[in-house]
This record gives C-alpha cells, structure tokens and sequence, in this order.
C-alpha cells in the first residue's frame, strides 16, 4: 500500500486539525486550516458540527453526539482516527492520547494548539466547581505539562502557558482577511455587531444594557447561547422595549458570521475583567477593526490600549457608559464616530495582505512535512485575494473624516504607547518575525 494510504484504505492527508469539544465553525479551527491550505497542504477536520460550516477545502469528519462523557470518550480515540501525519490538537484532552500516538506511530508529529489559558479559563465556568472542577484543573494542569513536548507548542498569546516548550511560537488571534468582509459603506439605521460566545462574562448584560440607552441602534449578536444566559434573554425579550432592536444569530461559520459586518456601525466587545480575559485581547477586536468598524470595548487593558491607540473607538465600564456612547456615536458626537470609523479603516488597510501568525505556524507544520514552501509563493493566495478589498478600503479611507489625535468618543488614559512587542516566533530565535498585540509585523535585530 501506498505510504499515503491510511490502513483503513482512506487516502491519507498532510494534516490533521482534531477537537474532541469545539464546533466546526469555531473562528480559530478556520484559520488554522485557512493557513494550512495557503501553504499548499491537504487537511481533515475532526470536529463536532454539519458539514456546511467547516473550512472551504478541508475534509470534514463529523463527530456524533456532544457531552462531557463523550467527549472524555473521543478524547482517547480520536488521535487514533486521525489520519495526517501531523496532527493539531485544539483541546486539552487530547494531548496525552496524542503523545501516546506519536510514539507509537513513527514519523507522526504533533502540533498542540494553546489557545487559551485553561486553569483561568475553568474560574469562569459554572460547572467547574467542586469535585469536578478539581478532576478539571488537574486535567488540564496535566494537559499542559505534555504539550511542552509537542513538535511545536502554539499558545495564543505570550502569557498563555507553557512558558516554554521545545518549539513555542506565539500565534495570536490577528485576523485572517480572506475569512472577512471588505469595508462598505454603512447602512442607514445604526447597527452594532458582537461575534464570540454569549454569556454574562463576556458582556451580554451590558450589551442589552446599552441598547435600551441607545433607541437609535440595533444589535446583530452571533455565537452560541451559553445554557444559563438563555433565562436571562427570555426575561429580557419579554419585558425589554429594545427586545425588537436585538437579533439573536446563534452559532455561525466565520464567513456568514462576519458578512454581517457590512454595513455595521461599530463592533462591541464589553467582556468583564476575569482571570481569563484580564490579560488578553479578544479575537474579536482585531476582527472589528479588519472590517473597518469602530471598537467599543471594556477595559480590558490591552484591548482598551489598542483601541485608544489606534483612535479607533471608545472604552466604556459598563452597559449605562456603552449606551451613552453608542447614543453620541448616532447623535450630537457623529463626527467621533467618523473619526474613528477612519482610524479604524487605516488600521485595516495597514495590515491586509500581510501573512498572519497562523502562516507562520502552517510554514512550521510544513516543515514537519520537509515541504516548506517559499514564502512569498505561500503568500501569494492571500495577496490576491485581498488586492480587490485593498482598493476599496482606500477608497473608503480617503472618503472618511480623518482621525483627531484622541480615541473618538473615548477617554485617553494617560497616552501610553503600545510598548509590548510580539512573542519570539519559532523558538525565540533573533532574527525571525514577529507580530505585535497591535497586528503589525516587528523584526528583532540581529545579534
């Protein structure tokens, strides 16, 4: 048989991207495979969810059924199923039956993908508590551990762990521009977006909140409705005057999920302060500001930073400051919302057709294959891809009022400058790209 040929008779594939919990149209889940076939690669997907929203070009392998029990269960087999030569993992179950496969199977390699820190992660969830949160956090403890062995550990952001491991690279949540929207002129009714998870800790209070001091917006929300957030939208839909304004999407693959971005006024990202978000920036409010959309987030630090530094949005405490802003943004203070929907389409037409973090990962997953390509061969896709929008956002930039020196509808707090540059790429070594919390590429001088 063929070395391609996996035993079952299935032709093999490059790559294995394998979730014993996330959904197939998971935001991070497309990227990855997104990347993976710019760099010239075939890949299967192992994941819950329809066929109709997994990544354009991947082979997709549906996993039956959901539930905590289960997913223990796929956790053990499905490093098994995979069929690439080089699997990545996106949940922290997986990684010790992956280990065990690439021991046992030679020449497998392993990417394990830390795209969250999980022991923080855990302090936000309900069910965590008790004995089975201990089992939890000991789980993923664990978890994290073995993933310092992987081939290449992919970690999120640089305080994510592990904080070291034989290959560590940093791939931040940058937008991936061929999964989004060009900018478009906006639509006549003003139109807020969210996209992500929708719980209390992520905003959703202050998210209704702000629409009914706001009765002028209306609100496209996507994303899952986490169990015990369905009570408070009902409540809410029952008694609220904003409840005809407010769109409840549920989940979305990225493309359909951001095609509603045309049009859209600003996008918002009000998620509280807990261990987990207090020190990231969600994917989200880099996406925003792909699209071209002014961001109105919580203060989150980094994020708020990225925001006021860019002038291209607002910082808001709570759903009563988010409604005053967004009523401003519609009304007396339309020229801050023009200022910042300017600065927000610069901040997008610097960074198209650059290659993301998740191209610098896919060229290492290449390399696992000794297949790395060029990188301006690899690149090529995504640049013509993107050269159309590029001429439409400059349109859109030489239409827009330009940017004062401040955030539009925002408060500066203390003008620091974004000092933090990107993690080292590909085991810190000088001298190879990197991408800082702000989107652009920086280089480290050598020696």
């Amino acid at each position: 048989m063929d070395g391609r040929q996996a035993a079952s008779g299935r032709r093999a594939v490059d790559v294995s991207v394998v979730s014993s919990g996330h959904h197939v149209a998971d935001a991070r889940l497309h990227r990855h495979c997104a990347a993976l076939r710019r760099a010239g690669l075939s890949v299967e997907v192992i994941a819950r969810g329809a066929a109709g929203d997994a990544p354009v070009g991947a082979d997709f392998r549906p996993l039956p059924g959901r539930g905590r029990v289960r997913r223990g269960l796929s956790a053990l087999v499905l490093p098994i199923r995979a069929r690439g030569r080089v699997m990545v993992t996106l949940d922290p179950e997986l990684v010790p039956s992956a280990r065990l496969r690439r021991a046992l199977w030679p020449g497998r390699r392993l990417v394990v993908d830390v795209h969250e820190d999980y022991l923080a992660l855990l302090a936000d969830r309900a069910w965590a508590r008790g004995a089975a949160g201990a089992v939890a956090r000991g789980w993923a403890r664990s978890a994290t551990l073995l993933s310092r062995g992987a081939d290449v550990t992919a970690v999120a952001d640089e305080h994510v762990p592990p904080l070291a491991a034989v290959r560590r690279m940093v791939v931040r949540n940058l937008p991936d521009f061929g999964l989004l929207p060009s900018p478009s002129a906006l639509d006549p009714v003003p139109r807020a977006l969210y996209v992500g998870d929708v719980r209390e800790s992520r905003g959703l209070s202050a998210m209704l909140w702000a629409l009914e001091a706001a009765p002028d917006w209306e609100l496209d929300i996507v994303g899952p409705l986490a169990p015990a957030a369905e009570r408070t939208v009902e409540r809410w839909r029952a008694t609220s005057p904003a409840a005809g304004r407010v769109r409840f999407h549920g989940r979305m693959p990225p493309q359909k999920a951001w095609a509603l971005a045309r049009g859209a006024w600003a996008g918002i990202a009000l998620l509280e302060g807990t261990r987990a978000f207090s020190e990231a920036i969600p994917s989200k409010v880099y996406e925003y500001l792909a699209c071209g959309l002014p961001v109105l987030t919580s203060p989150l630090p980094r994020a708020a930073r990225l925001v006021e530094d860019a002038g291209a949005g607002a910082v808001a405490a709570d759903g009563e400051a988010a409604g005053a802003v967004l009523a401003g943004w519609s009304g007396q203070r339309r020229e801050a919302h023009r200022a910042a929907r300017a600065a927000a389409l610069r901040w997008s037409a610097a960074q198209r057709g650059a290659p993301t973090p998740y191209d610098e990962l896919a060229f290492a997953v290449a390399e696992l294959l000794d297949r790395r390509p060029p990188l301006a061969q690899s690149v090529a896709a995504m640049a013509d891809a993107v050269a159309g929008a590029a001429a439409e956002v400059a349109e859109a930039v030489s239409a827009a009022a330009p940017a004062p020196a401040s955030a539009g509808g925002g408060r500066r707090r203390g003008g620091e400058a974004d000092s933090a540059g990107g993690p080292r790429a590909a085991g810190g070594e000088r001298g190879e790209d990197e991408f800082g919390e702000d989107g652009t590429r920086r280089q480290w001088a050598a020696g």
